[in-house]
């Protein structure tokens, strides 16, 4: 332990002295402060809010990503075209504790820079605004949901015959991927119900809201009138369609299941797992923010620890390239994976192509499927559970398994 702070408090140095750490936190601020300045906001506080969380906040987070991975994948492999490797691990200090104290001062020196632009933000907005929980319907899995989908097609006579003859496990990925698009028809006077799992300590003084977005056959904006209800709870709507509607509940004991009544002239149709929530009081966007914060720190250190890797290997070009073109796979394979037909319609090179697709989103799943900045511009509470799983896996067991490859990778390279 002695050995990986020495390391970590010679790299902390070696980045004060390259003026690195100073410029990187300098142009956080900048950023913070000048980006609104050029960029405006629809002129509501909601949307200046977006402006500062989103793109500034999120600007800073990715200038740290850039730079501290440029940084990390030249950290040992500079050491090695410099014939100084050799007198590092003959030292009595670990290749691990290199490797480790290397990492640790540049995500602190990314956190650092995060942690500025956090300090301007909370000068910039209100802490006490309220920050909700965005409850989804209580349904059946998108796997489950698929299944029953597909039995109904091998039922229906009209189903084509290239979708019988098709693989089994290709028409259900196909199907549970499309499970998010179903849609709910909810006719004039017809009563639609989804269930919630409220959560405990839920009593009849905590704010309640239903945020949902209606559309209808012909994607035409009409007028929306119905009721809510949950348990003693109730809430008006009369809005238009193809708009986010957010109906606020009346104080009262609030139940498990949410009623919609539709008193329009016009049937509605809405996806119920993407297009209605339960918006339930959490806390104020002091608390999000720190969530935030430590989410995105989790990520900075899986990609600092991740260029390290590769710079025990690589030579500083070749990991600088491929970690870049990494981050950009990560990046486009879910919309890739999404908007791409299956194997259903395609040929052998496509179908090559789409499978090493999903690996990429698979690989990259801890990256792309934390959106911190998203629920914060939103205010959107992250739950206490999602920021521990993404601590438990981006911020110490794989940079632990990514440290330990490098260790031996160092190893065999000076051998």
């Amino acid at each position: 332990m002695r050995r990986l702070r020495e390391v970590f408090v010679l790299e902390m140095r070696a980045l004060a002295r390259s003026h690195a750490l100073t410029l990187l936190c300098a142009a956080s601020v900048a950023w913070m402060l000048l980006l609104p300045r050029f960029l405006r906001g629809d002129g509501t506080i909601e949307g200046a809010h977006e402006l500062y969380v989103r793109f500034s906040l999120g600007g800073v987070f990715l200038l740290a990503v850039v730079c501290l991975l440029a940084s990390a994948t030249g950290a040992l492999a500079r050491e090695r075209e410099q014939k100084r490797l050799m007198l590092t691990l003959v030292r009595p200090v670990s290749a691990f504790a290199i490797v480790t104290g290397k990492a640790l001062a540049l995500v602190s020196a990314g956190g650092l820079a995060l942690g500025l632009a956090c300090l301007v933000l909370v000068c910039k907005t209100d802490l006490t605004r309220p920050c909700d929980l965005a409850l989804s319907p209580v349904l059946p899995s998108a796997r489950e949901e698929a299944k029953l989908m597909y039995a109904d097609y091998l039922r229906d006579p009209q189903t084509p015959a290239a979708v019988r003859q098709a693989p089994r496990a290709a028409v259900l990925r196909l199907l549970e991927r499309r499970a998010v698009d179903h849609f709910q028809s909810v006719r004039t006077n017809e009563t639609a119900s989804w269930r919630f799992a409220v959560p405990a300590g839920t009593d009849a003084e905590t704010p309640l809201a239903v945020r949902m977005r209606f559309t209808n056959q012909y994607e035409m904006r009409q007028d929306v009138m119905g009721e809510f209800w949950l348990g003693d709870c109730r809430g008006t709507v009369s809005n238009i369609t193809q708009a986010v509607v957010t109906a606020p509940l009346s104080r009262g004991r609030p139940g498990r299941r949410l009623t919609f009544v539709n008193h329009g002239r016009n049937a509605l149709m809405l996806r119920p797992r993407r297009d209605i929530h339960l918006l339930v009081r959490a806390d104020a966007f002091a608390g999000n923010l720190v969530r935030a914060y430590v989410e995105l720190m989790a990520m900075l250190a899986l990609i600092v620890f991740g260029g390290l890797f590769l710079s025990a290997g690589l030579s500083r070009p070749v990991a600088l390239f491929v970690a870049f073109v990494t981050l950009a796979l990560g990046e486009m394979s879910p919309s890739v994976s999404e908007q791409y037909p299956d194997e259903l319609e395609t040929n052998a090179v496509d179908r090559i192509g789409l499978v090493v697709t999903r690996l990429v989103v698979e690989a990259t799943r801890p990256l792309s499927a934390a959106a911190p900045l998203e629920a914060l511009s939103r205010d959107e509470c992250i739950p206490l559970s999602d920021v521990g799983r993404l601590v438990l896996a981006d911020a110490v067991l794989l940079p632990l398994l990514l440290s330990c490859g490098a260790a031996l990778m160092l190893r065999r390279k000076a051998e």
